[in-house]
């Protein structure tokens, strides 16, 4: 029987391919974001404002998984507690619920603090639930990395940072597989290949893009967990294949054929 499932976010980084698998499963999907944007034929797109509790009663309607992938750097639990509300009068869907290795760790940062609320929020739902906490994605150690190397001469990089990122289009598919399968509760964390630091990370992208700067580590104020590994996953987590390298090759190619398009 084919599945219709909610995206929410999806057309963010990780909806978008959260989104493509699903169609690639046959599922007829549902994606509720704030802002107009194309999405694959056969998508049915709702606007809404999930902060604000708007527009979400249409898009949850008769799905029977939620992929919660809109997330904020603000009002995460007080979205997430307007989705559940909408969800539960709807019926009683699967919710799915991408959430960040180490949050309990680090909960007086107040972006964490949000995503840590919202997955209690999930968790006392009354739906049927799963939580995947992962990594950071490849793509923001990009795009950090590119922010880095503007400095002319010396570049200040986060000192002790203990990572092990991982690629977001894997992160995409578990939480595909998640979605369509039973609800799991806590599910294991998902980690990339290999444990790194923010330092490696970007004398790694400073090779591959042929530059050179002074990498100088630096404190920040306020992480100690970080230093002491909470970053990293827990035993038994579920490991994605690609590297950072890997993912450096594919992603500076893109770009280089994009540019020259």
């Amino acid at each position: 029987m084919t599945q219709t499932v909610l995206v929410t976010g999806g057309t963010g980084r990780l909806g978008r391919g959260v989104v493509a698998r699903l169609v690639g499963a046959g599922c007829h999907v549902h994606v509720l974001a704030r802002h107009v944007r194309d999405t694959p034929p056969g998508v049915a797109f709702f606007r809404g404002d999930l902060r604000k509790g708007e527009g979400i009663e249409p898009a949850v309607e008769d799905v029977e998984a939620i992929i919660h992938c809109a997330t904020s750097t603000t009002g995460d639990a007080g979205a997430t507690r307007n989705l559940v509300i909408a969800a539960a009068r709807a019926g009683s869907p699967h919710l799915v619920h991408p959430s960040i290795v180490g949050i309990d760790q680090m909960a007086a940062w107040g972006y964490v603090e949000q995503k840590l609320e919202a997955e209690r929020i999930v968790e006392g739902s009354g739906l049927p639930w799963t939580i995947l906490r992962v990594t950071q994605f490849y793509d923001y150690c990009f795009e950090n990395s590119r922010k880095l190397a503007r400095f002319p001469v010396a570049a200040p990089v986060p000192a002790g940072f203990a990572v092990q990122p991982v690629d977001s289009d894997e992160v995409a598919a578990r939480l595909v597989d998640l979605a369509l399968g039973e609800p799991a509760g806590r599910a294991a964390d998902m980690a990339g290949p290999s444990a790194s630091s923010w330092v490696d990370l970007f004398r790694s992208y400073l090779s591959a893009t042929h530059r050179h700067r002074l990498v100088v580590p630096v404190r920040i104020p306020g992480s100690r967990a970080v230093r002491r590994g909470a970053l990293l996953p827990a035993p038994g987590h579920t490991t994605a294949t690609t590297t950072w390298e890997q993912f450096l090759t594919k992603r500076l190619q893109h770009n280089a054929a994009a540019e020259s398009a």
